[in-house]
Protein backbone atom coordinates (compact mmCIF):
# COMPACT_ATOMS: atom_id res chain seq x y z
CA UNK A 1 0.00 0.00 0.00
CA UNK A 2 1.28 3.41 -0.56
CA UNK A 3 0.05 4.45 2.45
CA UNK A 4 0.10 3.43 5.95
CA UNK A 5 -3.30 2.31 6.52
CA UNK A 6 -3.82 0.54 10.01
CA UNK A 7 -5.88 3.41 11.85
CA UNK A 8 -8.45 2.91 8.72
CA UNK A 9 -8.09 -1.01 8.90
CA UNK A 10 -8.12 -1.21 13.05
CA UNK A 11 -11.22 1.24 13.17
CA UNK A 12 -12.78 -1.00 10.37
CA UNK A 13 -12.32 -4.29 11.60
CA UNK A 14 -13.11 -3.10 14.96
CA UNK A 15 -16.65 -1.29 14.26
CA UNK A 16 -17.37 -4.27 11.34
CA UNK A 17 -16.56 -7.14 13.78
CA UNK A 18 -18.06 -5.62 16.86
CA UNK A 19 -22.03 -4.13 14.93
CA UNK A 20 -22.48 -8.47 13.76
CA UNK A 21 -21.27 -9.81 17.34
CA UNK A 22 -22.99 -6.83 19.11
CA UNK A 23 -26.10 -7.63 17.38
CA UNK A 24 -25.84 -11.63 17.70
CA UNK A 25 -25.59 -11.17 21.38
CA UNK A 26 -28.46 -8.49 21.55
CA UNK A 27 -29.98 -11.55 19.59
CA UNK A 28 -29.66 -13.99 22.83
CA UNK A 29 -30.39 -11.90 25.02
CA UNK A 30 -27.62 -10.42 26.06
CA UNK A 31 -25.77 -7.01 26.41
CA UNK A 32 -24.07 -6.37 23.05
CA UNK A 33 -20.82 -5.39 25.00
CA UNK A 34 -20.56 -9.16 25.01
CA UNK A 35 -20.13 -8.96 21.46
CA UNK A 36 -18.00 -6.14 21.34
CA UNK A 37 -15.34 -8.00 23.97
CA UNK A 38 -15.71 -11.69 21.95
CA UNK A 39 -15.03 -8.76 18.70
CA UNK A 40 -11.64 -7.65 20.38
CA UNK A 41 -10.51 -11.09 20.96
CA UNK A 42 -11.00 -12.31 17.64
CA UNK A 43 -9.13 -9.37 15.94
CA UNK A 44 -6.37 -9.49 18.70
CA UNK A 45 -3.17 -11.46 18.53
CA UNK A 46 -4.32 -14.26 20.33
CA UNK A 47 -6.83 -15.63 17.94
CA UNK A 48 -5.00 -16.17 13.87
CA UNK A 49 -6.85 -14.33 11.03
CA UNK A 50 -6.12 -10.06 11.24
CA UNK A 51 -5.08 -8.83 13.94
CA UNK A 52 -5.76 -4.77 14.21
CA UNK A 53 -2.97 -2.52 15.42
CA UNK A 54 -2.25 -2.71 19.32
CA UNK A 55 -0.53 0.30 19.86
CA UNK A 56 -3.41 2.18 18.31
CA UNK A 57 -6.05 0.70 19.83
CA UNK A 58 -4.62 1.24 22.97
CA UNK A 59 -4.86 5.26 21.99
CA UNK A 60 -8.93 4.58 20.94
CA UNK A 61 -9.28 2.64 24.12
CA UNK A 62 -8.16 6.39 26.05
CA UNK A 63 -10.32 8.42 24.41
CA UNK A 64 -12.81 5.93 24.89
CA UNK A 65 -11.82 5.98 29.15
CA UNK A 66 -12.47 9.72 28.53
CA UNK A 67 -15.94 9.67 27.00
CA UNK A 68 -16.83 6.68 29.22
CA UNK A 69 -15.90 8.44 32.43
CA UNK A 70 -17.37 12.18 30.99
CA UNK A 71 -20.84 10.27 30.21
CA UNK A 72 -20.74 9.11 33.74
CA UNK A 73 -19.75 12.26 35.16
CA UNK A 74 -23.14 13.93 32.90
CA UNK A 75 -24.75 11.22 34.49
CA UNK A 76 -23.55 11.99 38.44
CA UNK A 77 -26.61 13.76 40.07
CA UNK A 78 -25.66 14.62 44.08
CA UNK A 79 -29.34 14.93 44.31
CA UNK A 80 -30.11 11.35 43.83
CA UNK A 81 -27.28 10.09 45.65
CA UNK A 82 -28.28 12.15 48.43
CA UNK A 83 -31.59 10.69 48.74
CA UNK A 84 -30.52 7.03 48.97
CA UNK A 85 -27.28 8.04 50.53
CA UNK A 86 -27.44 5.94 53.91
CA UNK A 87 -27.52 2.95 52.63
CA UNK A 88 -25.47 3.44 48.79
CA UNK A 89 -22.94 5.26 50.76
CA UNK A 90 -22.18 2.58 53.82
CA UNK A 91 -23.44 0.12 51.33
CA UNK A 92 -21.00 0.22 48.33
CA UNK A 93 -17.94 0.95 50.51
CA UNK A 94 -18.62 -1.78 52.36
CA UNK A 95 -19.82 -4.25 50.45
CA UNK A 96 -16.24 -2.88 47.88
CA UNK A 97 -14.16 -3.96 51.09
CA UNK A 98 -15.60 -7.40 51.29
CA UNK A 99 -15.18 -8.03 47.61
CA UNK A 100 -11.64 -6.63 47.68
CA UNK A 101 -10.81 -8.98 50.47
CA UNK A 102 -11.96 -11.99 48.83
CA UNK A 103 -10.35 -11.42 45.38
CA UNK A 104 -7.11 -10.33 47.47
CA UNK A 105 -7.25 -13.27 49.54
CA UNK A 106 -7.82 -15.43 46.35
CA UNK A 107 -4.61 -14.17 44.96
CA UNK A 108 -2.35 -14.38 48.01
CA UNK A 109 -3.25 -18.39 48.35
CA UNK A 110 -2.45 -18.48 44.18
CA UNK A 111 0.82 -17.03 45.28
CA UNK A 112 0.63 -13.54 43.90
CA UNK A 113 2.79 -10.44 45.06
CA UNK A 114 0.55 -8.18 47.42
CA UNK A 115 0.23 -5.56 45.16
CA UNK A 116 -1.29 -8.06 42.53
CA UNK A 117 -3.57 -9.45 44.88
CA UNK A 118 -4.83 -5.74 46.14
CA UNK A 119 -5.33 -4.60 42.52
CA UNK A 120 -6.72 -8.01 41.56
CA UNK A 121 -9.37 -7.80 44.29
CA UNK A 122 -10.35 -4.22 43.41
CA UNK A 123 -10.89 -5.25 40.11
CA UNK A 124 -13.44 -7.35 41.68
CA UNK A 125 -15.51 -5.17 43.54
CA UNK A 126 -16.51 -2.63 41.11
CA UNK A 127 -19.63 -3.39 38.63
CA UNK A 128 -20.56 -1.84 35.38
CA UNK A 129 -22.76 0.95 35.87
CA UNK A 130 -22.98 0.49 31.64
CA UNK A 131 -24.62 -2.60 32.22
CA UNK A 132 -26.40 -2.01 35.03
CA UNK A 133 -28.29 1.41 33.56
CA UNK A 134 -29.43 -0.53 30.96
CA UNK A 135 -30.64 -3.80 32.55
CA UNK A 136 -32.57 -1.41 34.89
CA UNK A 137 -33.91 0.67 31.66
CA UNK A 138 -34.90 -2.88 30.03
CA UNK A 139 -37.19 -3.85 33.11
CA UNK A 140 -38.61 -0.41 33.22
CA UNK A 141 -37.23 -0.06 36.65
CA UNK A 142 -34.87 2.67 36.53
CA UNK A 143 -37.11 5.40 38.26
CA UNK A 144 -38.04 2.99 41.09
CA UNK A 145 -36.52 2.69 44.24
CA UNK A 146 -34.69 -0.63 43.49
CA UNK A 147 -33.24 0.89 41.09
CA UNK A 148 -32.26 4.50 42.37
CA UNK A 149 -30.99 2.57 44.92
CA UNK A 150 -29.05 -0.01 42.98
CA UNK A 151 -27.52 3.68 40.73
CA UNK A 152 -26.59 5.11 43.72
CA UNK A 153 -24.56 2.58 45.26
CA UNK A 154 -22.54 2.29 41.63
CA UNK A 155 -22.19 6.11 41.63
CA UNK A 156 -20.26 5.47 45.07
CA UNK A 157 -18.41 2.08 43.92
CA UNK A 158 -17.20 4.70 41.00
CA UNK A 159 -16.24 7.61 42.68
CA UNK A 160 -14.22 5.20 45.10
CA UNK A 161 -12.35 3.88 41.83
CA UNK A 162 -12.24 7.15 40.42
CA UNK A 163 -9.98 8.07 43.55
CA UNK A 164 -8.05 5.03 43.50
CA UNK A 165 -7.18 4.80 39.74
CA UNK A 166 -5.77 8.93 40.47
CA UNK A 167 -3.40 6.79 43.83
CA UNK A 168 -2.63 3.87 42.30
CA UNK A 169 0.94 4.33 41.26
CA UNK A 170 1.95 5.62 44.66
CA UNK A 171 -0.41 3.02 46.26
CA UNK A 172 1.26 0.32 44.45
CA UNK A 173 4.79 1.21 45.45
CA UNK A 174 3.69 1.68 49.08
CA UNK A 175 2.19 -2.48 48.55
CA UNK A 176 4.87 -3.58 46.48
CA UNK A 177 6.88 -5.98 48.72
CA UNK A 178 10.25 -5.84 47.29
CA UNK A 179 11.15 -2.18 47.72
CA UNK A 180 13.59 -1.13 50.41
CA UNK A 181 12.55 0.41 53.53
CA UNK A 182 14.21 3.23 53.56
CA UNK A 183 11.85 4.10 50.42
CA UNK A 184 8.84 4.23 52.09
CA UNK A 185 9.44 8.25 53.00
CA UNK A 186 9.59 9.09 49.52
CA UNK A 187 6.39 6.63 48.88
CA UNK A 188 4.38 8.74 51.00
CA UNK A 189 5.61 11.86 49.97
CA UNK A 190 4.30 10.94 46.64
CA UNK A 191 1.35 9.75 48.22
CA UNK A 192 0.88 12.92 49.54
CA UNK A 193 2.41 15.28 46.40
CA UNK A 194 -0.57 13.15 44.27
CA UNK A 195 -2.97 14.09 46.59
CA UNK A 196 -2.36 17.91 46.72
CA UNK A 197 -2.62 18.17 42.80
CA UNK A 198 -5.66 16.19 42.89
CA UNK A 199 -7.08 18.76 45.41
CA UNK A 200 -5.85 21.29 43.21
CA UNK A 201 -7.34 20.19 40.24
CA UNK A 202 -10.71 19.89 42.25
CA UNK A 203 -10.84 22.88 43.54
CA UNK A 204 -10.00 24.16 40.46
CA UNK A 205 -12.83 22.60 38.62
CA UNK A 206 -15.51 23.27 41.19
CA UNK A 207 -14.76 27.31 41.61
CA UNK A 208 -13.76 28.29 37.68
CA UNK A 209 -15.08 24.93 35.58
CA UNK A 210 -18.72 25.33 37.39
CA UNK A 211 -19.02 28.44 36.56
CA UNK A 212 -17.21 28.60 33.32
CA UNK A 213 -18.26 25.14 31.45
CA UNK A 214 -22.01 26.46 31.58
CA UNK A 215 -21.71 29.46 30.10
CA UNK A 216 -19.77 28.35 27.42
CA UNK A 217 -22.59 25.40 26.70
CA UNK A 218 -24.96 28.78 26.56
CA UNK A 219 -22.08 30.53 24.43
CA UNK A 220 -21.77 28.37 21.93
CA UNK A 221 -25.62 27.28 22.39
CA UNK A 222 -26.76 30.74 20.87
CA UNK A 223 -25.05 29.97 17.92
CA UNK A 224 -27.96 28.19 17.01
CA UNK A 225 -25.02 25.59 15.36
CA UNK A 226 -25.48 22.24 16.79
CA UNK A 227 -22.23 21.06 15.49
CA UNK A 228 -20.18 23.64 17.28
CA UNK A 229 -22.47 22.44 20.13
CA UNK A 230 -21.15 18.91 19.95
CA UNK A 231 -17.77 20.21 18.99
CA UNK A 232 -17.78 22.13 22.35
CA UNK A 233 -18.98 19.42 24.30
CA UNK A 234 -16.22 16.84 22.85
CA UNK A 235 -13.30 19.35 23.28
CA UNK A 236 -14.03 20.14 26.64
CA UNK A 237 -14.23 16.61 27.75
CA UNK A 238 -11.13 15.57 25.77
CA UNK A 239 -9.05 18.82 26.78
CA UNK A 240 -9.61 18.45 30.17
CA UNK A 241 -9.10 15.35 30.66
CA UNK A 242 -5.65 15.89 28.71
CA UNK A 243 -4.75 18.97 30.56
CA UNK A 244 -5.67 17.57 33.68
CA UNK A 245 -3.34 14.44 32.77
CA UNK A 246 -0.62 17.06 31.67
CA UNK A 247 -0.48 19.85 34.35
CA UNK A 248 -1.83 18.04 37.26
CA UNK A 249 -0.65 14.40 36.54
CA UNK A 250 -4.25 12.81 37.44
CA UNK A 251 -5.54 10.28 35.31
CA UNK A 252 -7.49 11.15 32.02
CA UNK A 253 -10.50 9.37 33.62
CA UNK A 254 -10.84 11.98 36.65
CA UNK A 255 -10.28 15.20 34.49
CA UNK A 256 -13.42 13.88 31.83
CA UNK A 257 -15.56 12.47 35.27
CA UNK A 258 -15.14 16.63 36.47
CA UNK A 259 -15.72 17.54 33.07
CA UNK A 260 -18.91 15.97 32.99
CA UNK A 261 -20.11 16.54 36.28
CA UNK A 262 -19.59 20.26 36.29
CA UNK A 263 -20.94 20.21 32.41
CA UNK A 264 -24.44 18.80 33.92
CA UNK A 265 -24.23 22.21 36.10
CA UNK A 266 -25.49 23.60 33.05
CA UNK A 267 -29.52 23.77 32.10
CA UNK A 268 -28.05 22.61 28.98
CA UNK A 269 -26.40 19.70 30.73
CA UNK A 270 -29.14 16.92 29.29
CA UNK A 271 -28.81 18.24 25.67
CA UNK A 272 -25.22 18.06 26.00
CA UNK A 273 -25.50 14.13 27.01
CA UNK A 274 -27.98 13.46 24.38
CA UNK A 275 -25.43 15.22 21.59
CA UNK A 276 -22.34 13.75 22.31
CA UNK A 277 -24.12 10.55 23.23
CA UNK A 278 -23.44 8.75 19.57
CA UNK A 279 -19.82 9.42 19.92
CA UNK A 280 -19.64 8.44 23.53
CA UNK A 281 -20.92 5.12 22.31
CA UNK A 282 -18.90 5.05 19.39
CA UNK A 283 -15.56 5.32 21.24
CA UNK A 284 -16.65 3.18 24.21
CA UNK A 285 -17.37 0.38 21.77
CA UNK A 286 -14.11 0.64 20.49
CA UNK A 287 -12.78 0.88 24.38
CA UNK A 288 -14.58 -2.75 25.00
CA UNK A 289 -13.21 -4.18 21.83
CA UNK A 290 -9.15 -3.01 22.69
CA UNK A 291 -9.76 -4.54 26.21
CA UNK A 292 -10.82 -7.78 24.23
CA UNK A 293 -7.56 -7.64 22.02
CA UNK A 294 -5.68 -8.37 24.96
CA UNK A 295 -7.57 -11.02 26.41
CA UNK A 296 -5.55 -14.55 26.13
CA UNK A 297 -8.73 -17.26 25.77
CA UNK A 298 -6.12 -19.83 26.36
CA UNK A 299 -6.68 -19.14 30.09
CA UNK A 300 -10.02 -20.84 29.81
CA UNK A 301 -8.06 -24.11 29.30
CA UNK A 302 -5.35 -23.27 30.96
CA UNK A 303 -6.72 -22.17 34.51
CA UNK A 304 -10.55 -23.42 34.86
CA UNK A 305 -9.96 -23.53 38.78
CA UNK A 306 -8.72 -20.02 38.95
CA UNK A 307 -11.97 -18.81 36.41
CA UNK A 308 -14.64 -20.41 38.56
CA UNK A 309 -12.99 -18.67 41.41
CA UNK A 310 -12.71 -15.49 39.30
CA UNK A 311 -16.94 -15.89 38.59
CA UNK A 312 -17.69 -17.08 42.09
CA UNK A 313 -16.56 -14.39 43.92
CA UNK A 314 -18.54 -12.04 41.05
CA UNK A 315 -21.66 -13.33 41.15
CA UNK A 316 -21.88 -15.31 44.27
CA UNK A 317 -19.86 -13.95 46.93
CA UNK A 318 -20.39 -9.86 46.29
CA UNK A 319 -24.05 -10.43 45.45
CA UNK A 320 -24.29 -12.09 49.00
CA UNK A 321 -22.57 -9.22 50.90
CA UNK A 322 -24.63 -6.55 48.74
CA UNK A 323 -28.06 -8.59 49.81
CA UNK A 324 -27.06 -8.79 53.13
CA UNK A 325 -26.06 -5.58 53.77
CA UNK A 326 -29.10 -4.14 52.12
CA UNK A 327 -31.57 -6.80 54.20
CA UNK A 328 -29.72 -5.33 57.15
CA UNK A 329 -30.73 -1.98 56.48
CA UNK A 330 -34.56 -3.34 56.80
CA UNK A 331 -35.21 -2.95 52.99
CA UNK A 332 -37.22 -5.05 51.32
CA UNK A 333 -36.87 -8.46 49.83
CA UNK A 334 -36.94 -7.67 47.00
CA UNK A 335 -34.52 -4.44 47.14
CA UNK A 336 -31.54 -6.89 47.95
CA UNK A 337 -31.99 -9.25 45.51
CA UNK A 338 -32.23 -6.05 42.49
CA UNK A 339 -28.57 -4.67 44.01
CA UNK A 340 -27.72 -7.79 43.90
CA UNK A 341 -28.24 -8.75 40.80
CA UNK A 342 -27.20 -5.48 39.53
CA UNK A 343 -23.40 -5.96 41.26
CA UNK A 344 -23.20 -9.78 39.79
CA UNK A 345 -20.88 -8.30 37.18
CA UNK A 346 -17.66 -6.24 36.45
CA UNK A 347 -17.34 -4.18 33.40
CA UNK A 348 -15.53 -1.04 32.29
CA UNK A 349 -13.55 0.41 35.94
CA UNK A 350 -12.31 -3.17 35.84
CA UNK A 351 -10.79 -3.09 32.59
CA UNK A 352 -9.75 0.15 33.29
CA UNK A 353 -8.08 -0.52 36.81
CA UNK A 354 -6.30 -3.88 35.10
CA UNK A 355 -5.01 -2.07 32.70
CA UNK A 356 -3.48 0.45 34.75
CA UNK A 357 -1.75 -2.23 36.78
CA UNK A 358 -0.46 -3.91 33.84
CA UNK A 359 0.95 -0.64 32.33
CA UNK A 360 2.33 0.11 35.55
CA UNK A 361 4.05 -3.66 36.22
CA UNK A 362 2.23 -4.58 39.40
CA UNK A 363 -0.46 -7.11 37.89
CA UNK A 364 0.57 -10.07 35.54
CA UNK A 365 -0.73 -10.26 32.00
CA UNK A 366 -2.52 -13.73 33.43
CA UNK A 367 -4.87 -11.88 35.55
CA UNK A 368 -5.77 -9.31 32.87
CA UNK A 369 -7.24 -12.00 31.10
CA UNK A 370 -8.95 -13.64 34.30
CA UNK A 371 -10.85 -10.48 35.01
CA UNK A 372 -11.84 -10.10 31.09
CA UNK A 373 -13.51 -13.70 31.74
CA UNK A 374 -15.00 -13.10 34.10
CA UNK A 375 -16.00 -10.17 32.83
CA UNK A 376 -17.55 -11.93 29.81
CA UNK A 377 -19.14 -14.52 31.74
CA UNK A 378 -21.04 -12.48 34.63
CA UNK A 379 -21.89 -9.56 31.54
CA UNK A 380 -23.55 -13.18 29.83
CA UNK A 381 -25.25 -14.19 32.45
CA UNK A 382 -26.35 -11.18 34.51
CA UNK A 383 -29.52 -10.59 32.48
CA UNK A 384 -30.35 -13.98 33.45
CA UNK A 385 -30.22 -13.23 37.25
CA UNK A 386 -32.39 -10.24 36.69
CA UNK A 387 -35.15 -11.93 34.76
CA UNK A 388 -35.03 -14.71 37.74
CA UNK A 389 -35.42 -11.67 40.51
CA UNK A 390 -39.32 -11.85 41.06
CA UNK A 391 -39.34 -15.64 41.03
CA UNK A 392 -36.74 -15.98 43.60
CA UNK A 393 -38.36 -13.24 45.92
CA UNK A 394 -42.05 -15.05 45.31
CA UNK A 395 -40.79 -18.64 46.11
CA UNK A 396 -38.31 -17.18 49.17
CA UNK A 397 -41.17 -15.25 50.95
CA UNK A 398 -43.97 -17.83 50.41
CA UNK A 399 -41.33 -20.10 52.29
CA UNK A 400 -38.77 -18.44 54.33
CA UNK A 401 -40.72 -17.09 57.95
CA UNK A 402 -37.28 -15.82 58.48
CA UNK A 403 -37.45 -13.37 54.80
CA UNK A 404 -40.77 -12.38 56.01
CA UNK A 405 -39.49 -11.70 58.91
CA UNK A 406 -36.42 -9.52 57.77
CA UNK A 407 -38.70 -7.75 55.50
CA UNK A 408 -41.57 -6.24 58.13
CA UNK A 409 -41.05 -7.77 61.84
CA UNK A 410 -40.35 -4.95 64.85
CA UNK A 411 -39.59 -2.52 61.86
CA UNK A 412 -40.96 0.99 64.00
CA UNK A 413 -41.39 2.13 60.45
CA UNK A 414 -43.58 -0.54 59.53
CA UNK A 415 -46.60 1.20 61.07
CA UNK A 416 -47.99 4.24 62.17
CA UNK A 417 -46.92 5.72 65.33
CA UNK A 418 -49.25 5.76 68.50
CA UNK A 419 -49.05 9.53 68.21
CA UNK A 420 -51.18 9.92 65.40
CA UNK A 421 -54.51 11.26 65.58
CA UNK A 422 -56.88 7.96 64.58
CA UNK A 423 -60.15 9.79 64.48
CA UNK A 424 -58.38 11.73 61.48
CA UNK A 425 -57.84 8.62 59.76
CA UNK A 426 -61.26 8.84 58.23
CA UNK A 427 -61.78 10.06 54.61
CA UNK A 428 -58.22 10.74 54.63
CA UNK A 429 -55.78 10.66 51.39
CA UNK A 430 -53.67 7.69 51.57
CA UNK A 431 -50.37 9.14 49.26
CA UNK A 432 -48.28 6.17 47.23
CA UNK A 433 -45.03 7.92 46.30
CA UNK A 434 -43.18 10.57 47.70
CA UNK A 435 -41.12 11.78 45.09
CA UNK A 436 -41.25 14.47 43.00
CA UNK A 437 -44.99 14.46 42.20
CA UNK A 438 -45.91 12.58 45.36
CA UNK A 439 -44.15 15.96 46.83
CA UNK A 440 -46.18 18.27 45.09
CA UNK A 441 -49.28 16.55 46.32
CA UNK A 442 -48.22 16.45 49.88
CA UNK A 443 -47.62 20.05 50.03
CA UNK A 444 -50.90 21.27 47.98
CA UNK A 445 -52.92 18.94 51.40
CA UNK A 446 -51.15 20.72 53.84
CA UNK A 447 -52.11 24.05 52.67
CA UNK A 448 -55.26 22.82 52.55
CA UNK A 449 -55.23 21.15 56.15
CA UNK A 450 -56.64 17.78 54.47
CA UNK A 451 -55.54 15.01 56.28
CA UNK A 452 -53.38 11.99 54.23
CA UNK A 453 -51.08 9.33 55.10
CA UNK A 454 -47.96 8.80 52.83
CA UNK A 455 -46.13 5.16 52.17
CA UNK A 456 -43.15 5.41 50.79
CA UNK A 457 -39.71 2.80 50.45
CA UNK A 458 -37.43 5.08 50.58
CA UNK A 459 -36.98 4.79 54.91
CA UNK A 460 -34.82 7.71 55.12
CA UNK A 461 -38.47 9.72 53.60
CA UNK A 462 -40.62 7.83 55.80
CA UNK A 463 -37.78 8.98 59.28
CA UNK A 464 -37.68 12.35 57.59
CA UNK A 465 -41.66 12.64 57.29
CA UNK A 466 -41.99 11.25 60.51
CA UNK A 467 -39.53 13.93 61.94
CA UNK A 468 -41.81 17.04 60.69
CA UNK A 469 -45.47 14.86 61.53
CA UNK A 470 -46.21 13.36 58.72
CA UNK A 471 -48.10 10.35 59.09
CA UNK A 472 -46.27 7.83 56.58
CA UNK A 473 -45.23 4.07 57.05
CA UNK A 474 -42.55 2.42 55.24
CA UNK A 475 -43.18 -0.77 52.74
CA UNK A 476 -44.02 -1.31 49.35
CA UNK A 477 -48.13 -0.84 48.64
CA UNK A 478 -48.35 -3.90 46.38
CA UNK A 479 -48.24 -5.29 50.26
CA UNK A 480 -52.18 -5.68 51.51
CA UNK A 481 -50.29 -5.88 54.89
CA UNK A 482 -49.03 -2.15 54.33
CA UNK A 483 -52.21 -0.95 52.53
CA UNK A 484 -53.15 -1.88 55.74
CA UNK A 485 -50.92 -0.02 57.86
CA UNK A 486 -52.25 2.84 56.11
CA UNK A 487 -55.29 2.66 56.33
CA UNK A 488 -56.75 2.64 53.50
CA UNK A 489 -60.13 0.65 54.51
CA UNK A 490 -61.14 3.80 55.96
CA UNK A 491 -59.89 6.42 53.06
CA UNK A 492 -62.03 8.33 50.75
CA UNK A 493 -58.91 8.93 48.19
CA UNK A 494 -55.77 6.55 47.43
CA UNK A 495 -53.31 8.30 44.53
CA UNK A 496 -50.99 6.80 43.30
CA UNK A 497 -48.16 8.90 42.68
CA UNK A 498 -45.70 5.63 41.36
CA UNK A 499 -44.64 5.41 37.63
CA UNK A 500 -44.57 1.70 37.98
CA UNK A 501 -47.40 0.21 35.89
CA UNK A 502 -47.22 -3.74 37.00
CA UNK A 503 -46.86 -2.86 40.89
CA UNK A 504 -50.04 0.04 40.31
CA UNK A 505 -52.66 -2.23 39.01
CA UNK A 506 -51.70 -5.05 41.96
CA UNK A 507 -52.15 -1.72 43.89
CA UNK A 508 -55.63 -0.46 42.94
CA UNK A 509 -56.88 -4.47 43.06
CA UNK A 510 -55.68 -4.83 47.12
CA UNK A 511 -57.11 -1.31 47.71
CA UNK A 512 -60.55 -2.02 45.97
CA UNK A 513 -60.68 -5.65 47.77
CA UNK A 514 -59.95 -3.69 50.88
CA UNK A 515 -62.37 -0.68 50.14
CA UNK A 516 -64.56 -1.06 47.51
CA UNK A 517 -66.12 2.72 46.79
CA UNK A 518 -62.45 4.04 47.25
CA UNK A 519 -61.38 6.53 44.70
CA UNK A 520 -58.35 5.81 43.17
CA UNK A 521 -56.05 8.42 40.59
CA UNK A 522 -52.71 6.85 39.43
CA UNK A 523 -50.53 8.93 36.93
CA UNK A 524 -49.19 7.18 33.80
CA UNK A 525 -46.56 7.80 31.17
CA UNK A 526 -48.08 6.27 28.21
CA UNK A 527 -51.06 6.04 26.34
CA UNK A 528 -52.00 2.46 26.10
CA UNK A 529 -51.42 2.49 30.10
CA UNK A 530 -53.65 5.27 30.58
CA UNK A 531 -56.31 3.03 28.28
CA UNK A 532 -55.69 -0.18 30.08
CA UNK A 533 -56.34 1.55 32.98
CA UNK A 534 -59.75 3.13 32.28
CA UNK A 535 -60.78 0.18 30.80
CA UNK A 536 -60.33 -1.38 34.21
CA UNK A 537 -62.75 1.33 35.25
CA UNK A 538 -60.72 3.82 36.43
CA UNK A 539 -61.50 7.53 35.45
CA UNK A 540 -58.88 9.47 37.62
CA UNK A 541 -56.06 8.70 35.69
CA UNK A 542 -53.31 11.31 34.66
CA UNK A 543 -50.55 11.38 31.74
CA UNK A 544 -47.92 13.73 32.04
CA UNK A 545 -47.81 14.79 28.53
CA UNK A 546 -51.39 15.50 28.78
CA UNK A 547 -51.21 17.34 31.78
CA UNK A 548 -48.29 19.69 30.19
CA UNK A 549 -50.59 20.11 27.32
CA UNK A 550 -53.35 21.29 28.92
CA UNK A 551 -51.13 23.68 31.45
CA UNK A 552 -50.01 25.42 28.33
CA UNK A 553 -53.15 25.82 26.52
CA UNK A 554 -54.44 27.44 29.70
CA UNK A 555 -51.58 29.53 29.68
CA UNK A 556 -51.76 30.26 25.93
CA UNK A 557 -55.85 31.30 26.09
CA UNK A 558 -55.09 33.45 29.19
CA UNK A 559 -52.45 35.32 26.77
CA UNK A 560 -54.89 35.78 24.21
CA UNK A 561 -57.67 37.05 26.20
CA UNK A 562 -55.50 39.33 28.22
CA UNK A 563 -54.85 41.81 24.90
CA UNK A 564 -58.61 41.28 23.74
CA UNK A 565 -59.97 42.76 27.70
CA UNK A 566 -57.79 45.47 27.34
CA UNK A 567 -59.01 46.46 24.06
CA UNK A 568 -62.55 46.30 25.22
CA UNK A 569 -61.58 48.13 28.21
CA UNK A 570 -59.99 51.24 25.84
CA UNK A 571 -62.93 51.41 23.85
CA UNK A 572 -64.98 52.06 26.48
CA UNK A 573 -63.00 54.89 27.88
CA UNK A 574 -62.69 56.53 24.42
Amino acid sequence: MPHDLSLISTLAAAFGTALVLGFVAARLGMPPLVGYLVAGILIGPATPGFVGDLHLSHQLAEIGVMLLMFGVGLHFSISELWSVRRIALPGALVQIAVASLMGAATALFWGWPPVAAVIFGLSLSVASTVVLLRALEARGVLGSLDGRIAVGWLIVEDLAMVLVLVLLPALGGLLDADMHLEAGGSVWSEMLLTSLKVAAFVVLMLVVGKRLLPRLLWWVASTGSRELFTLAVIACAVGIAFGAAELFEVSFALGAFFAGAMMRESPLGHRAASESLPLRDAFSVLFFVSVGMLFDPAVIVTEPGKLAAVVAIIMVGKTLAAMLLVLAFRYPLSTALTVGASLAQIGEFSFILAGLGVSLGFLMPEAQSLIMAGALVSIALNSLLFAAIEPVRSWVSERSHLARRLERSDDPLAALPMSVDQSQLTGQVVLIGYGRVGRRISEALDARGIPYVVVEQNRQLVEELRATEVPSVVGDAADPLVLVQAHVARAGILIVATPDIVKVRKIIEIARLLNPPLEIMVRTHSEEEAELLRREGLQGVFMGEHELARGMIRYLLARIAAPASRSASDGIDD
